[in-house]
């Protein structure tokens, strides 16, 4: 892999390469630390201490050539100001036009002063890690606290915009003042909720609002969604992301997830009374949900391939594939065949386009609202999720069209069937197939430095130095020997087959898709059997398990509020996954009839922990991922959301095939035999966990 202190050299601006931390040579003392401390001619106290004093160097470097450049900053908008007042008294509409771009230019250059901040962050956290990681010691933790609460600190100029907000406030001002007021003599003070439109303007506001603590829930559920994005991604020109984005196309992309999300949960509450009346057993259920997943594995892979070509395509083809699944489904009443049941669902599984929908949001939505697309995305999976049973529980009735017969088992296959058909409809109508992407091109690096249009200023900035320790892996090669300087072009490329990109996986990341793995099974579980559990033990009807479904589903937004707003605010990452995966140990401990009675409460209490704490986990699990996995995992077929969507799916496949064997027991034997294994893939994960839980981040 290129090494990233190779990529921080080639992206650095030209003309301030001696400002920038020195990122090589704060790696070869790490290395010669390790080597010191090996050989006993070093004691532990003086490499603190002397590590300590670099960085403070490396940090005051950086911090007074910021502060030199806000100064230049502010007396080129103190001259432009004395232009302007002159301006005021004799108007001259082809200086205006001037003054106006001289204060873009500005605006430009605060751009390039934010980059050289995001890239320095970026570097610090960078050799705080290994330093971590080396020494196996918390440094970063005592040196950014003791650094950041100080009085005289200098870090805080790092990763908090000090000083921008002026710089940004002038340029707004004065170009709001400079443009045509048609005779108003109001000022933006006047009128603070009218949003002034000027390019430079929006970029410098989108890259500010990136650098506060109000995105917290927003960026939570962006890493819920497990959009990978380069951890160093080249400043893309926005003008190109503006045209490959297009706001109706990206809401067909989020309507397509929503209503996945329902075709795959509306026939849970029916799935065994269905079954029933095709003459199989109630337990076949679980091969009825599962061949959905099971199609699923194979069309993520060829929705993700297909997606590197054309979007709009693979989604008319998944719609017209969901539409006939959805059909056959309803047509297996009338046509007494279990085997027409199973077909309609695998093929409603074969129309997964999940793959197409996060790439769409990766590669076309602009930086500057992905995040909260991102959000989009995982809301729509929430709510289609709360909304699937729901609509179950409404469609009770029972009635005959000629030879059609519309009961609670197949009204949702022709509900969704008609869903999709105006879906289509909607798609073919206002679907608009994002422009290809141009050629690559070597950018000048002071352009690249002025498109500063990247999430990771988000990571750089907004989750400063203290959450270091949580970035991603070396996976760049940033551990090896200083030889690997020269890596080969290989190494720019996406992973091109799925073993590929399971090699580029380190053992912390193979647990937490472990860990994916297990909170889908037993979600899964939870779900798919509950029909059938809750008849047999309580006899509850169709409609009071959909309402109890629907009620688990309305938990997951409320859930990541919390999470996002504030659990992630006070605690680590690796602390809350670890907690979260014992409360789901508990809640499955819970879950089984161990006495002579089974009763209601235990079963609500029991399935609202593990639910909720599965909730909680895959969040988490998934902010943790999209942090870890190797930049190469961000782009191409196999990507690192196709191998997290391969690993929930296959345990759902798992899943449901274990409900459909545990049938065979007897329905008095379901419970807990189905909770059994769901139990050791928890415990198995929980110590996987402890193993590894210094290398979590």
């Amino acid at each position: 892999m290129v090494e990233f202190g190779k990529k921080l050299k080639e992206r650095q601006i030209q003309e301030w390469q001696g400002y920038y931390i020195n990122y090589k040579l704060m790696k070869k003392k790490v290395k010669q630390f390790t080597q010191q401390l090996g050989a006993g001619a070093q004691d532990r106290r003086h490499v603190l201490k002397e590590f300590s004093r670099m960085l403070d160097n490396q940090i005051e470097k950086i911090v007074l050539f910021l502060l030199e450049q806000q100064g230049l900053l502010a007396s080129r908008l103190a001259k432009l100001g004395e232009q302007q007042a002159e301006l005021l008294r004799e108007p001259e509409i082809a200086q205006i036009s001037e003054l106006r771009e001289a204060y873009r230019d500005v605006g430009r250059d605060l751009l390039k002063l934010l980059y050289f901040v995001e890239m320095n962050a970026i570097g610090l956290r960078k050799i705080l890690k290994k330093f971590d990681k080396r020494f196996g010691y918390r440094f970063t933790d005592y040196y950014v606290t003791s650094r950041a609460n100080h009085p005289y600190s200098q870090l805080q100029q790092v990763f908090k915009h000090v000083g921008f907000g002026a710089v940004v406030g002038a340029v707004t001002r004065n170009l709001v003042d400079l443009q045509d007021r048609q005779g108003s003599y109001l000022s933006i003070y006047d009128q603070p909720s009218i949003a002034f439109q000027d390019p430079v303007i929006d970029s410098i506001r989108a890259a500010v609002d990136r650098l506060t603590h109000s995105t917290n829930f927003l960026h939570f559920l962006g890493q819920h969604a497990l959009i990978m994005q380069d951890e160093l991604p080249m400043p893309t020109d926005e003008p190109v992301d503006e045209q490959r984005y297009h706001f109706a196309s990206l809401m067909l992309n989020l309507a397509n997830t929503f209503l996945y999300m329902v075709n795959t949960y509306i026939i849970v509450p029916t799935a065994d009374n269905y079954s029933l009346s095709l003459g199989a057993a109630a337990t076949v259920c679980g091969i009825v949900i599962g061949a959905m997943a099971v199609a699923q594995v194979f069309s993520s892979v060829y929705f993700s391939a297909w997606s590197n070509r054309s979007y709009f395509r693979p989604l008319v083809f998944s719609s017209i594939v969901l539409f006939l699944g959805n059909v056959l489904y309803a047509l297996a009443y009338d046509l007494d065949s279990i085997a027409v049941l199973l077909i309609g669902r695998l093929l409603c599984g074969f129309g997964s386009a999940r793959a197409v929908n996060r790439r769409y949001i990766s590669d076309c939505v602009p930086n500057r609202i992905r995040m909260q697309a991102s959000a989009g995305f995982v809301s729509a999976s929430a709510l289609g999720m709360a909304c699937g049973p729901a609509l179950a529980g409404l469609l009770q009735t029972n009635f005959k069209i000629s030879k059609l017969t519309f009961n609670e088992d197949t009204l949702p296959g022709w509900v969704m069937a008609v869903a999709w058909l105006f879906y289509l409809v909607w798609l073919w109508i206002s679907f608009v197939e994002p422009a290809p992407l141009p050629e690559a091109k070597p950018v000048p690096q002071e352009e690249d430095a002025a498109r500063l249009e990247n999430g990771e200023l988000e990571k750089a900035l907004v989750q400063p130095l203290l959450l270091s320790s949580k970035e991603d892996q070396d996976e760049d090669g940033d551990d090896d020997v200083d030889g690997s300087e020269e890596a080969s072009e290989e190494s720019h490329l996406a992973a091109a087959s799925i073993g590929s990109a399971y090699r580029l996986l380190t053992p912390s990341v193979k647990v937490q898709l472990l860990i994916y793995f297990m909170l889908k099974y037993a979600m899964e579980i939870l779900l798919s059997e509950s029909s059938v559990i809750t008849t047999y033990y309580f006899n509850w009807s169709t409609s009071t398990v959909a309402i109890f479904l629907a009620c688990l589903g309305l938990t997951v937004l409320p859930v990541n509020i919390v999470i996002g707003s504030y659990i992630s605010n006070m605690f680590e990452d690796r602390q809350i996954l670890l907690a979260s995966e014992i409360m789901v140990c508990v809640g499955i401990v819970l879950s089984f009839h161990v006495t002579h009675t089974y009763s209601i409460p235990q079963y609500v209490f029991s399935a609202l922990i593990t639910f909720v704490s599965a909730e909680v986990l895959e969040g988490v699990n998934l902010s943790l991922l999209s942090r870890v996995m190797s930049s190469r995992l961000a782009r191409g077929t196999y990507n690192g959301g196709l191998l997290s969507t391969e690993a929930g799916t296959l345990a759902r496949v798992v899943a449901d095939a274990t409900i459909t064997l545990a049938g065979y027991f007897g329905q008095k034997h379901l419970l807990n035999i189905t909770l059994l294994p769901s139990l050791v893939i928890c415990v198995i994960s929980i110590m996987a966990t402890c193993f590894t839980y210094n290398t979590l981040y």
